[in-house]
């Protein structure tokens, strides 16, 4: 059987003009502007093979976007060949392709025409798509109107509906309430059991580790890693955790090292209520007077979780030039399944500003069925004295990386 999507060598190139009056200049007779060449994509090969499930990751700017954009048609590779077989459905960004002053309704037979369904099939679907959508009550209402949650349960509802070979989602789940992505990740396990391919982008590793057995890793616009979900979120991290130059000219102190201990060998990611220990290597370059170390861990979205203290404004000691210690700090990963960055910031005696705060790894916290959120409070529910709770896992169980052509 042929692959649903192959990619060989391929490579996407843009142009940018090193010139600030670029406008200017590109319109004078014989002058030609400075230009460089940036690859959004370079030199890429990958395969995917029919029914699979392969989620897409990696840093802002890693390529993600781009590469979606090649296999949806949207945009032509610069190089090498990108090959597709069958009906492509594309859910790049909420409410593309969707026309701002026509009904819920119109941009219904709109969308699907465009994904290759006929106006009698679409007919034929209309109530199971608006049905699906939820939006029984806006559909003749003009979409400039909708929210973005709008926007992507009706796009998903065409999507889904319009028999795809290959379906294609950037992030776009993302805004959607629990419950409606429950119902998409059922639908996803249909398609997938009808022979649908299924390539997912996504920042959010719960979503990645939950739909899909094999997880690329985009570095650069290269491929990375290319395998088992846990592995590919551990090599993310690792990408992500990656020290910077946090020695920066007359700063108190450096960062030399950091070590995470207590993840599973050397992946990223930890059980609930797991025991984790982050170790800084730090080098005073000036004399530090009875310092005090911060430690803080943070949501992906910059929300803070926790903060504990060390012993504050307290006669201790004298850090001199050329000193290097440890700040060993331990805990126990008492929250919901998210991914968790962890900060440590070390400040002196009687000094307000930070003399180092450093960015430090992304931890993954592995999700428990039926919980999101910030905090595992390990509830139950029980109705009528029934147990209700949620403990059927909603992970697409698909063809793992091993069966893939290539």
């Amino acid at each position: 059987m042929s692959p649903a999507i192959e990619l060989h060598r391929v490579s996407k190139r843009y142009w940018k003009l090193e010139e600030r009056a670029m406008l200017l200049r590109s319109v004078l007779p014989f002058a030609r502007p400075r230009r460089s060449a940036i690859y959004a994509v370079r030199d890429l090969d990958l395969t995917l093979g029919q029914g699979q499930t392969v989620g897409i990751i990696g840093r802002n700017g890693a390529g993600k976007t781009t590469l979606l954009r090649l296999m949806a048609g949207v945009t032509q590779p610069t190089e090498g060949v990108v090959r597709i077989a069958g009906r492509v459905a594309p859910l790049i960004s909420v409410g593309v392709g969707f026309h701002q002053e026509m009904s819920g309704r119109e941009n219904v037979y709109v969308n699907g025409m465009l994904l290759g369904l006929s106006a009698k099939e679409v007919r034929r679907r209309f109530d199971e798509i608006v049905a699906f959508a939820e939006l029984e009550d806006f559909i003749d209402t003009p979409v400039k109107f909708y929210s973005s949650g709008m926007f992507m349960r009706l796009g998903f509802s065409v999507a889904v509906h319009a028999d795809p070979s290959v379906l294609l989602v950037d992030e776009v789940l993302a805004v959607g309430d629990m419950s409606f992505q429950a119902k998409c990740l059922e639908r996803m396990r249909t398609l997938q059991s009808e022979g649908t391919s299924i390539v997912l982008v996504s920042h959010i590793m719960s979503a990645i580790r939950l739909i899909c057995p094999r997880v690329c890793v985009l570095q650069d616009g290269k491929l990375l890693f290319d395998g088992d979900p846990e592995a590919a979120i551990g090599e993310y991290y690792k990408v992500l955790s990656a020290p910077d130059e946090t020695g920066l000219p007359g700063a108190p102190i450096t960062v030399m090292a950091r070590t995470l201990l207590g993840v599973e060998g050397d992946r990223y990611y930890v059980e609930p209520d797991g025991e984790v220990e982050i170790v800084t290597r730090v080098r005073f370059e000036q004399p530090v007077e009875d310092p005090h170390v911060k430690f803080q861990i943070l949501t992906e979205g910059g929300l803070l979780v926790s903060t504990t203290q060390s012993v504050l404004r307290r006669p201790w000691r004298r850090f001199e030039p050329g000193d290097e210690v440890d700040v060993r700090v331990r805990f126990r990963a008492r929250f919901a399944g998210g991914s968790y960055r962890l900060v440590t910031i070390v400040t002196g005696a009687n000094v307000d500003d930070h003399l180092v705060r450093d960015e430090g790894p992304v931890l993954y916290v592995e999700p428990r069925v039926g919980t999101w959120g910030i905090v595992d409070p390990v509830a139950t529910i029980e109705v009528d004295g029934e147990d209700r709770t949620w403990n059927e896992s909603l992970m697409l169980q698909g063809r793992d990386a091993t069966d893939s052509p290539g």
